[in-house]
């Protein structure tokens, strides 16, 4: 479990990113952190593996504040996928993948074995072993430095816009990774993202972030959807525009999920019978 408790960040000009935020992040999870341009998800994210430093409050992670421990072991244990994959230009996705294993101290033919393994875990044909992340797409890019960050096997995962750098079919796809990963690994993982979509799609859990990292709401997306705390959170979820306003239609004799607009959302089947 990851703990916030009266974390604030302001940084130089006396801006405050993020102000008073307590917040528990259970174990095993998918939390995602919601919110436009200045809420300071991004910040708060940062914190836990101390990248960035709080100006007041504690972190913690399993009872443990962070503040206690080296950050680079810290980081270590920690995995941290970033949107640009920010993989080293120079080595092979084997080596890349590897990466956290060799600075961890284990050999190098231990290291690679590993890394194909988790390879495997997310999708990475072990053919591109051997290729340079400029032969890559930007999907599989993003593959790699999921595989990265999983190698060391640590329980948590940091992901900050994992997939905006992508276009929205691919987006999908790996959205649909991360499902499958969690439902095989359960890590507590802490994703960051602009799109509200994305975050009910994936989240267990999501937080919504007004300006200076104050939450709005938090909870399950069904939760939110079905009682949005204000007009704030209303608004940025969208519950009465385009296809969250749905309406169920008759035709041909079966029942059709229509949105605002009238556009097919879907079927609305009957629950099987006892």
């Amino acid at each position: 479990m990851i703990e916030l408790r009266g974390v604030s960040k302001r940084f130089g000009g006396g801006t405050d990113a993020v102000l008073d935020l307590d917040l528990v992040i259970p174990a095993h999870q998918v939390t995602v952190l919601v919110g436009s341009s200045g809420s300071g998800k991004t910040t708060v994210l940062r914190m836990i593996n101390r990248m960035v430093e709080p100006t007041a409050g504690t972190v913690l992670i399993d009872g443990d504040d962070v503040a206690a421990l080296d950050p680079v072991r810290l980081r270590r244990r920690i995995g941290y996928v970033m949107q640009s994959s920010g993989l080293l230009p120079h080595r092979r996705v084997l080596d890349n993948v590897a990466t956290v294993l060799r600075l961890n101290g284990m050999g190098r033919r231990d290291a690679q074995a590993r890394a194909l393994e988790t390879m495997d875990t997310v999708g990475l044909d072990r053919a591109m072993a051997d290729r340079y992340p400029h032969q890559l797409s930007g999907g599989q890019q993003q593959r790699v430095g999921v595989a990265r960050a999983l190698a060391a096997d640590p329980n948590i995962l940091l992901m900050d816009e994992p997939f905006g750098a992508v276009d929205p079919i691919v987006r999908t796809d790996l959205q649909d990774e991360l499902l499958r990963i969690q439902n095989q690994l359960a890590k507590t993982i802490v994703l960051v993202t602009h799109d509200i979509d994305e975050a009910f799609r994936v989240g267990d859990r999501v937080v919504i972030l007004r300006e200076g990292g104050r939450i709005a709401q938090q909870g399950t997306p069904a939760q939110i959807m079905a009682a949005p705390a204000d007009q704030f959170v209303a608004d940025f979820v969208g519950v009465t525009r385009g296809r969250r306003s749905l309406q169920v239609r008759v035709q041909d004799g079966r029942r059709i999920v229509v949105d605002a607009e009238g556009r097919p959302a879907g079927v609305l089947e009957e629950e099987p019978t006892a």
